[in-house]
């Protein structure tokens, strides 16, 4: 056995290098982990457990780990833990310590922590607590097919747990590089789970012992969140509850390696509205997918809390710092929460969404990061058509969000067609003014008198007077279709915001130059 652990010991040498231990002087500090695994992008149900870690960890003035488990490295997606960083940052809900960021506790990668898993596989072979196991891959694959062919649950039998020393090193000489399975005791410590309770699960009597140290030196999940999750000081760990069986089996680990567990709290599923699991094969779920698409994640933040629990009640349209003061986990129910994929536009529907722009538009530096998104989706959009590059100056643009704030739920709704009047001149002629030749001239007439002599001084307040006056002056003319006049005029559009808000967007000058276009047309 001892030239066993010397070999375990050597495996992982070439990753030994400074890693994090926890610290006696972390006491009471709330310390808390969103560990995903690199095996697809970010969806709404890994934002949701995120979400509730990182406001759990700022109500309680703590730090919110982000720590990726890649040691299935089979399975591992080219740029997914990229875009797990990328996607939290996007949401507004930044790691404190992250691979990207890095921190006291790192690496933050699982793969890059194996000497801290063969540390611990060699403790618990010591104490007897584990085991080298030389079973095939081909004997466990026909121990599962036997099992479900009798209509059980598949299971190890446990059959290298009791080889004598003799046995183990006969095995050696012939397998130098086994797994190492931990030894599942009867008797289970209860736990209080603060959110189903207290809780026990007598795994050793539906399961087998289970693998901790694969043969390639890489740990499976329950050796490695127990490591990790010791040595990086994490005080409370709030995970999905389809973890809450194997707890007991984790707290068996903390035991046999002497460690003072942290507390648990296991979240419910976020399920789709028919009750199935969320799927990485529903493309719509992606945080990519609704960022590509426009969404603010303030929006998605909305989507997430409201369909579930945590909060004293439902309420669209929370900010982010209103969400860390309402949570409560005493709150959160233990049955899963529903998603309606179907009802998502809701929340992409006016109210929440202009409250949300709104705000941003009120604070000066996000106001300036609108400006400058607005210009680049601007530039995408219509590319050769824009005959003025003035439309990209930043003032005009700041003007145009500042206008329309609260009318639009999404930047990209500002370069839609409705509001593509803004950015390039429509081809208007006379005959599509719906009027006759003569009343187009007076209406223009008096419209270019009216911007000589306000100059660069246009407000809504006082156009909306001035037309007004217009239209009583105009015998056999109605006020609206003055106003229809002037919009197809400016805009191509029978519709779309009012006239004088058109004018001020545009400003006199591009007025005058399309007046001036349709009557020389």
């Amino acid at each position: 056995m001892a030239a066993f652990l010397r070999r375990l010991w050597a495996r992982s040498a070439p990753f030994s290098h400074s890693v994090g231990r926890r610290e006696a002087s972390l006491g009471t500090a709330v310390r808390v982990r969103f560990a995903p695994s690199p095996t697809g992008f970010l969806h709404l149900g890994g934002l949701r457990t995120a979400l509730y870690n990182y406001i759990f960890a700022k109500k309680h003035q703590g730090s919110f780990i982000l720590r990726l488990e890649d040691t299935d490295q089979s399975r591992l997606v080219p740029g997914a833990a990229e875009n797990i960083e990328d996607m939290l940052e996007w949401a507004g809900i930044p790691p404190d310590e992250s691979p990207r960021r890095g921190g006291p506790m790192g690496p933050y990668q699982q793969s890059q922590r194996l000497a801290l898993y063969a540390q611990a596989a060699e403790a618990l072979l010591k104490s007897g607590a584990a085991y080298p196991c030389f079973c095939s891959p081909q004997r466990l694959e026909l121990l599962k097919k036997e099992a479900l062919r009798s209509h059980q649950t598949p299971r190890y039998d446990n059959r290298c747990r009791n080889l004598s020393s003799a046995q183990v090193a006969q095995k050696l000489a012939k397998n130098p590089k086994p797994a190492v399975r931990f030894r599942l005791e009867e008797a289970v410590p209860a736990f209080q789970d603060l959110i189903h309770g207290w809780t026990q699960h007598e795994v050793a009597s539906v399961e087998g012992d289970p693998v901790i140290l694969k043969s390639d030196g890489f740990p499976t999940y329950h050796l490695a969140c127990v490591v990790d999750d010791h040595h990086m000081g994490i005080s409370h760990v709030l995970r999905g509850s389809e973890w809450l069986i194997s707890t007991s089996k984790h707290l068996l680990l903390y035991q046999a390696l002497g460690w003072q567990p942290p507390q648990f709290a296991h979240l419910p599923l976020l399920l789709n509205r028919d009750g199935s699991k969320l799927s990485k094969r529903q493309g719509d779920i992606f945080l990519e997918h609704f960022a590509a698409t426009g969404f603010l994640p303030e929006a998605l933040l909305d989507i997430i809390t409201n369909c579930g629990s945590g909060f004293a009640e439902n309420q669209m349209g929370r900010t982010l710092p209103e969400l860390t003061k309402q949570f409560d986990l005493t709150r959160i129910a233990c049955h899963s929460a529903l998603l309606d994929l179907e009802k998502l536009p809701e929340f992409n529907s006016p109210f929440p969404l202009r409250l949300h722009l709104q705000r941003l538009v009120s604070n000066e530096t996000q106001r300036r990061q609108l400006v400058e998104k607005l210009q680049a989706l601007v530039k995408n959009t219509f590319r050769n058509q824009l005959q003025d590059k003035g439309v990209l100056d930043p003032a005009y643009v700041e003007r145009i969000i500042l206008l329309r704030q609260g009318h639009v739920c999404r930047l990209e709704d500002l370069v839609s067609p409705k509001y593509s009047y803004l950015w390039t001149r429509p081809a208007v002629g006379r005959a599509q003014l719906g009027a006759d030749s003569e009343k187009v001239d007076i209406i223009a007439k008096h419209v270019l008198g009216l911007l000589e002599r306000a100059g660069s001084s246009l407000t809504q307040d006082m156009l909306n007077g001035e037309l007004k006056k217009l239209s009583e002056g105009l015998e056999g003319t109605k006020y609206s279709n003055v106003m229809k006049l002037l919009r197809v005029a400016l805009s191509g559009q029978l519709q779309g915001p009012p006239v004088a808000e058109m004018m001020v967007s545009l400003g006199p000058k591009e007025v005058r130059e399309r007046i001036q276009k349709v009557l020389s047309s």
